[in-house]
Order: structure tokens, then sequence, then C-alpha cells
């Protein structure tokens, strides 16, 4: 006589997975601003109780996904020009810091890994595949702050890495972002600090003009 065990998966297992799919779920547009968050309707549909969706939706307002319309009513934030500003500002100090100390410390085997990230963007950017472009920036991005070897600075980024790949994934001239990653490689494989900040610099507002013409239109670009 045989028996069979059912592997219980615990709680905070089930969160995380429930926070990853409906964070996900919100950076693919899946979900969009203004759209209710129903604790019910996302266990049904999840296929979990309604705790590790209420806990994966309290950890979502922390990381300004989402907030609280109404003490009962929960939706996804509807971004402003003032929230890509903060970010963006945010990026500008820490990314390029980070450059400067990856061209100073990258080994050969840290500028493999980012070429690597550069060809397969390339292949997603030639075939449209705005998913895995999206994925393959934000890990080339982070190998770069990696490449620094300074945790805090990692540390740093950590909470806000998540929205703006929100923010970024709404900026689809692709093509420009590859130019752009490649001369950031090209300056921190040269190894000199001051050429990958200025890099990185260009870069990082760049990319804020674009994303904020793409969210909200020419009306609301920076000075």
């Amino acid at each position: 006589m045989s028996s069979t065990t059912t592997k219980i998966e615990p709680l905070g297992a089930v969160r995380e997975r429930v926070l990853a799919s409906l964070r996900q779920e919100i950076i693919a547009g899946s979900l969009r601003p203004g759209d209710r968050l129903v604790e019910r309707e996302l266990a049904e549909r999840l296929g979990v109780s309604r705790v590790p969706v209420r806990e994966a939706i309290r950890a979502l307002v922390a990381e300004g996904f989402v907030h609280f319309e109404t003490p009962r009513r929960t939706v996804v934030r509807r971004l402003t020009p003032h929230d890509v500003q903060e970010l963006f500002e945010l990026r500008e100090a820490l990314e390029v810091y980070a450059a400067g100390l990856a061209a100073a410390r990258a080994t050969p085997e840290d500028l493999a890994e980012v070429q690597s990230l550069l060809d397969l963007a390339a292949t997603a950017t030639e075939a449209g595949d705005a998913e895995v472009i999206t994925d393959v920036n934000s890990r080339l991005h982070d190998r770069i702050v990696a490449m620094a070897g300074n945790s805090l600075l990692t540390e740093a980024l950590e909470p806000v890495a998540g929205r703006l790949r929100w923010m970024t994934r709404r900026n689809e001239e692709w093509p420009q972002l590859l130019v752009e990653h490649r001369e950031l490689y090209e300056a921190i494989a040269s190894g000199d600090p001051d050429r990958a900040r200025t890099h990185a610099l260009a870069h990082v507002r760049t990319n804020y003009r674009s994303t904020v013409r793409h969210l909200f239109g020419e009306a609301e670009m920076p000075d």
C-alpha cells in the first residue's frame, strides 16, 4: 500500500511568489495605473488564499507600485512627472558614480558578462521583444553596479530598482538604448573612470527625457 505526501508550500514562499507575479504584471502593463487590486479576485486567479495576497499588496505599497486610495480600495499608482524626476535624480547620483568605480575595478570576466548581455539585448532589439529587452537592460545596469564592488551602493539602489524598471519599460526607443549601452560598455572597458562617468551621465539624462516623453508627452518635458 502506497501513500503520497503533499508538500505544503510555506506561507512566506507563497507570498514572495504572489509578490513577484503582481510586480511583474505591473511592470509589463497587464495591471495598469488606476487598476484596482481586489484581494478575493487576485487570490482566486492566482490559486492562493487571501493572506499572501494581502501581504504582497502591502509590500507593493512599500515598493511604490500601488497605494491605498481609501482604506478599502487599493490601486496601481499613477506616476507623476515628480515621481520620475526624483527617481532619475537618484539614479543619476548613484549609477554615474557606479560607472566610474566599475571602470576602475572591472575584471575581464565582468566585461565578458556585460558583452554577453549586450549580445542578448541586440537579438531582442532586432526581434522587438519588449519583455526580454526590459529584463536584459535591467540586468545590464545591475551588473555595472555590481562591478563597482560597493555593497552599500547596491543596497541603496535595490529599493527603487523595480520602479525604475516600471518607468523605463514605457521607453520603446530600443535601438537608441542599445547604442548607448554599447558606448557605456566601451567607456567602462577602457578603464577610464572619467569617460565612464561622462557616458553614464549622458545615458541617464537621455533616458530620463525619453521616459518623461513616453509617459506624459512633450508638455511635461524637463527644461
